[in-house]
């Protein structure tokens, strides 16, 4: 894979990790619009691991008080804030772990890496979050997220490996459906996104070392580099954003990729 291809892999990743507009999908249409072979999901999961690097420099005050809170938990007690995050980012991360086991191990995770699936998952979640950030309260911050809510927004972020969902918009959508706060729902869309990656990381990165297959891994820490650039930069800019900014920019944006990709698919 050429340098080239990796640094445009990695700047499309870095700047839609971490917007409402799926990532994973652009990663997956990516080689079909440049004409190239399909990098396949160990290099998607290297650039993912890119911009979790991003999400840990950017709130690493959240994450070191998260850090700080695992050994209470381990010891059965969750009475600090940090204990308290932990063990909500556990709870939040089992759904998509199972499912994504089971994706995995049945192939249809590789079924569903079509661009008609892409095209619906874009339109209809697209439209899901318009609904959802329109007409949700505003009346939860992060510290209010609590057992109930970590359950529903686990469940919320295992449909997003439907390729084309978007895994922080869809648990953006959940925790707005909840009333928390966009930027709050952000937050904790971000947050929920470092035990996720960390997961997918350790699946996909065993079967690479199991394979031998070094000149991916070179190439993976390559890709991983110039997204964790390219994410950090995106990143501070949607937080900043998001003071004076709805969803709605990126939902238009999801629906007229989402026809054009539907039109594309249907008429081929």
């Amino acid at each position: 894979m050429s340098l080239f291809y990796l640094l445009i892999l990695a700047i499309v990743q870095g700047i839609t990790e971490f917007l409402p507009i799926s990532s994973s999908g652009h990663l997956i249409l990516l080689p079909h619009l440049l004409g190239a072979q399909d990098q396949g999901q160990a290099i998607d999961v290297a650039v993912h691991v890119g911009t979790l690097g991003a999400v840990i420099v950017y709130f690493w005050r959240d994450v070191r008080e998260g850090l700080l809170g695992i050994p209470r938990l381990a010891t059965g007690r969750i009475d600090t804030p940090g204990s308290k995050l932990a063990f909500l980012l556990l709870i939040a991360t089992i759904p998509v772990v199972l499912l994504g086991l089971v994706l995995k191990i049945t192939g249809l995770s590789d079924l569903m890496r079509s661009t008609a699936v892409i095209g619906w998952a874009m339109l209809v979640f697209g439209i899901v979050l318009y609904w959802f950030d329109q007409k949700g309260a505003e009346e939860k911050v992060a510290r209010d997220w609590s057992i109930k809510d970590a359950v529903k927004l686990g469940l919320w972020q295992a449909v997003a490996l439907i390729p084309g969902t978007s895994r922080s918009g869809i648990t953006i959508t959940g925790a707005r459906a909840m009333g928390y706060k966009r930027e709050d729902a952000a937050r904790i869309s971000m947050l929920m996104s470092i035990p996720t990656i960390i997961a997918s990381g350790i699946l996909l990165g065993a079967e690479v070392v199991g394979q031998a297959d070094w000149a991916m891994m070179k190439d993976a820490a390559i890709g991983a580099v110039f997204a964790f650039g390219a994410a950090i930069l995106a990143l501070s800019l949607m937080m900043k954003l998001l003071k004076s900014v709805s969803f709605t920019p990126y939902v238009i944006y999801r629906v007229i990729l989402g026809v054009v990709l539907l039109v594309v698919s249907y008429s081929s």
